[in-house]
C-alpha cells in the first residue's frame, strides 16, 4: 500500500478539519472533492474571482449528500483580514490544516497588472499565514511555483538552486517562499510549500485570456479552431495531473516534523515539449470520437516564459512519500471526458 493510501485511510478513521481557498477554482475543487470523499469536513473560501460556483456544484453531484453536509462555504477575498479570519473561526477555530491554493496565477497577466498579481498573491498570503498563526494550524500549505526558478538554465530543477524571476508573478510566488520561512522562524508556523509544475485536470478553465495550454488547445481543437504554439514547439515542460497535485496536498499536511517546512517540486519528473502535447491531445479527442482537422500555427516565443522546465522529485518522494500516480498522457486521458462534456454543453 502506498504512503497517500495509508494516510488516506488514516483520515477516514479519524477525521480533521480542512481550509481549503481558492476552493472554487481548479485545484481548490479537486482538492473538495477528495477531502469529502474521504469523509473530512472542509471549510471553503473563494471570491470567484477565477474560481466558479459550477465548479462548487459539481463537486456536490460527485459526493454522497452526507459528506456534502461536511463542507460550509464563504464567500470571501483573502485581500481582506476580516475574511480570513472567518474563515478560520469555523468550527470553533479548530482547523486542522489549511491548504491555501487562492492566487491569481499567469505569468502573462502579471505582466500586464503586476498590481493586482501583488495584492492578491502577496498581501493575501500574509493575510492568511497570520490568521492561520492566530489559531494555531498544525500545517500551513501553499502553492508555490516552478516559476520561481526563473533563469536558472539547470535540468532537472532541485529545490535549492534557483535563478532570478522572470516576471511578476515568479516574484510573487518566491516571496510567499521568504514569509512561509520568516513565520515559521519568528511564530512557530508550520508550513510546507509545493511547487507546482504545469498542473492539468478538470475544471481547469479552458477559455479566456490566462487560460492555460492544455485546456486552452483542447478547447480549439474540440471547436476546429485555429490552434497556435509560441515558439517553435520544441520548448518543454512537465505537466502534472492534478489527482497528482492532489495527493501532494494532503501528504504535505499529514507530514510529520521531518517533512515539514519545507518547498518541494510537485509534478511528474519528465518533460513533454509543446509539440509531443499537440500529439497527445490529438490522440486523446480522436479517442472520444473527435477529430481535429486543421494543423497548428507556430508565433512568437511568450514573454517571460522558461524554455525548458522538468522537476527533480525525488525530495518529495523521500520525506512525503510521493509518488505520482498519473503520466502526462493518462491524465489527459482522464481528463479528456469531461473537456468534452463541458465545452459541448
Amino acid at each position: 500500500m502506498s504512503r497517500y493510501e495509508e494516510v488516506k485511510n488514516q483520515l477516514k478513521n479519524a477525521p480533521k478539519t480542512w481550509l481549503v481557498t481558492g476552493v472554487a477554482g481548479f485545484i481548490g475543487s479537486n482538492l473538495l472533492e477528495t477531502l469529502l470523499l474521504i469523509d473530512q469536513k472542509v471549510v471553503g473560501l473563494d471570491n470567484f474571482a477565477t474560481g466558479h460556483q459550477h465548479n462548487l456544484d459539481e463537486v456536490k453531484s460527485e459526493v454522497t449528500a452526507e459528506q456534502w453536509q461536511n463542507f460550509s462555504f464563504i464567500k470571501g477575498d483573502i485581500r481582506n483580514f476580516a475574511s480570513c479570519q472567518e474563515a478560520l473561526s469555523k468550527h470553533d477555530g479548530n482547523i486542522d490544516y489549511v491548504l491555501h491554493q487562492a492566487a491569481l496565477g499567469s505569468v502573462p497577466r502579471s505582466i500586464v497588472d503586476p498590481i493586482l498579481t501583488n495584492s492578491a498573491n502577496i498581501t493575501g498570503f500574509v493575510n492568511m499565514l497570520t490568521a492561520a498563526k492566530e489559531v494555531k494550524v498544525k500545517t500551513f500549505v501553499y502553492a508555490a511555483s516552478s516559476s520561481t526558478y526563473g533563469d536558472h538554465p539547470a535540468l532537472p530543477k532541485v529545490e535549492d538552486n534557483i535563478g532570478k524571476p522572470l516576471s511578476p508573478y515568479a516574484v510573487t510566488k518566491y516571496v510567499n517562499e521568504l514569509y512561509a520561512d520568516v513565520f515559521h522562524k519568528t511564530y512557530g508556523l508550520n508550513s510546507t510549500g509545493l511547487r507546482y509544475f504545469n498542473v492539468f485536470g478538470k475544471r481547469q478553465e479552458p477559455n479566456g485570456a490566462y487560460a492555460a495550454v492544455i485546456p486552452k488547445w483542447t478547447a480549439s481543437m474540440i471547436d476546429n479552431q485555429d490552434l497556435f504554439i509560441n515558439g517553435d514547439g520544441e520548448t518543454s515542460r512537465d505537466f502534472c495531473f492534478v489527482e497528482n497535485a492532489v495527493q501532494a496536498n494532503i501528504l504535505a499536511a499529514t507530514a510529520d516534523d521531518s517533512g515539514k517546512n519545507h518547498v518541494y517540486n510537485i509534478a511528474l519528473g519528465d518533460r513533454t515539449t509543446l509539440n509531443e502535447l499537440f500529439s497527445s491531445l490529438a490522440l486523446a479527442l480522436s479517442d472520444n470520437g473527435v477529430s481535429y482537422v486543421k494543423n497548428s500555427i507556430y508565433r512568437d516565443f511568450r514573454a517571460g516564459d522558461v524554455r525548458h522546465s522538468q522537476a527533480d522529485i525525488s525530495k518529495a518522494k523521500d520525506l512525503l512519500g510521493y509518488e505520482p500516480e498519473y503520466k502526462i498522457q493518462q491524465g489527459i486521458d482522464k481528463a479528456m471526458p469531461w473537456y468534452i462534456k463541458f465545452l459541448t454543453n
